[in-house]
């Protein structure tokens, strides 16, 4: 029975046909592998050929700084609390000066949910950004810092995202998704921005001509029948809008939060829940391992499941992961050893600017 269920499923990815929701528990149940990979792999070469992107970046993390209580979260502090910081204006405009020559193309702005800044605030950020570096391209602010800040300011989404456009902001990431589930979204992290929410501010940003990227996070407490949930409401977005770009699948990791008990899934389940991402996001055009959340072997071995992106160059300026344990403690990837590790892999390597333009092929 297995292998007729399996054996329809590989029909339909081998006639480009979408598979369900059934179709997609079958694969997380009852697929070995090396048939995930295979299959993630025929789908990934029909829509991205051998072709593995990554950019020229860096993050710029203003604070950590959060009302927000994630039980999973590592990252978040209170005002005043031991290993929390704010960057000012003048801290921020010092960390863009430190990149002026390093050809880099994008920065990326997330942090905490600061309870005293607000939109206009953010905006200003933007706007300095910009007439300081006008070429580089500001991907900022998670659904969850935008809600804040737009309601702070009592502007609907639409125009506190018009606001902050206007202001520099060149598209948005996937940050703060985390598992659509309501109930499960109770229970890890009841007070933050809400399923509906969520989806609304990245509706919204399409609508006005913003990319946007899509996260899960994963192997917690979460089953597959929710992960298959999550990517269901993606997929049905994405087919009204087709404003997500790229898929990230995030790994939780245990160190120092709440959820530290249970542990973390092994690295055949994350290579599975790239495999699946790809196969069941057939309208998702990209499909990224972060690589310092996973470390850089475990990010060369998923391009052989259906990844076609691995992120930038970052030269060690996230602590979002580190903080909660991540394989890669201080994240640098000059861009030669990232092409090496890309061609090591069998893939062409392409230098990509955010909005996955080619700048350059390896």
């Amino acid at each position: 029975m297995t292998e007729e269920i399996l054996k329809r499923i590989e029909e339909k990815v081998v006639a480009s046909k979408r598979i369900s929701d059934d179709d997609a528990l079958a694969l997380f149940e009852r697929a070995e592998l090396g048939f995930l990979g295979r299959l993630a792999s025929i789908s990934r070469t029909k829509i991205n050929g051998n072709k593995v992107y990554f950019n020229r970046n860096f993050h710029l993390e203003p604070t950590n700084i959060c009302v927000h209580n994630c039980v999973f979260c590592s990252y978040r502090r209170r005002v005043n609390q031991e290993g929390a910081w704010e960057m000012d204006k003048a801290a921020i405009l010092k960390e863009i000066d430190r990149f002026t020559d390093r050809n880099i193309t994008e920065v990326h702005i997330v942090g905490g949910v600061h309870p005293q800044r607000d939109l206009e605030y953010y905006a200003d950020i933007l706007r300095t950004i910009k007439a300081k570096r006008p070429e580089l391209h500001i991907k900022a602010f998670t659904a969850v810092e935008l809600d804040f800040m737009i309601r702070k300011n009592k502007k609907s989404f639409k125009e506190g995202l018009l606001i902050l456009k206007e202001a520099g902001l060149g598209s948005i990431p996937g940050g703060g998704a985390e598992i659509f589930d309501e109930e499960l979204r109770k229970q890890l992290c009841p007070d933050k921005t809400d399923t509906k929410t969520w989806l609304e501010i990245h509706q919204t940003a399409h609508e006005i001509g913003l990319s946007t990227n899509v996260t899960i996070l994963y192997g917690h407490i979460e089953s597959y029948h929710h992960r298959i949930d999550h990517m269901k409401r993606i997929r049905n977005l994405q087919d009204k809008t087709h404003g997500f770009q790229v898929f990230i699948p995030l790994k939780y990791k245990h160190m120092n939060n709440a959820l530290s008990s249970i542990g973390e899934v092994s690295s055949i389940e994350d290579l599975k829940n790239y495999a699946v991402s790809r196969l069941y996001l057939d309208n998702i055009p990209h499909l990224k391992a972060y690589w310092p959340m996973i470390g850089k072997d475990m990010a060369a071995l998923s391009l052989d499941f259906g990844v076609d992106d691995l992120d930038g160059t970052i030269d060690d300026t996230t602590k979002i992961y580190s903080m909660a344990g991540a394989k890669d403690q201080n994240p640098s990837f000059n861009t030669n050893k990232l092409v090496k590790l890309i061609k090591d892999a069998g893939r062409q390597a392409v230098e990509r600017d955010t909005l996955y333009n080619t700048i350059k092929a390896y």
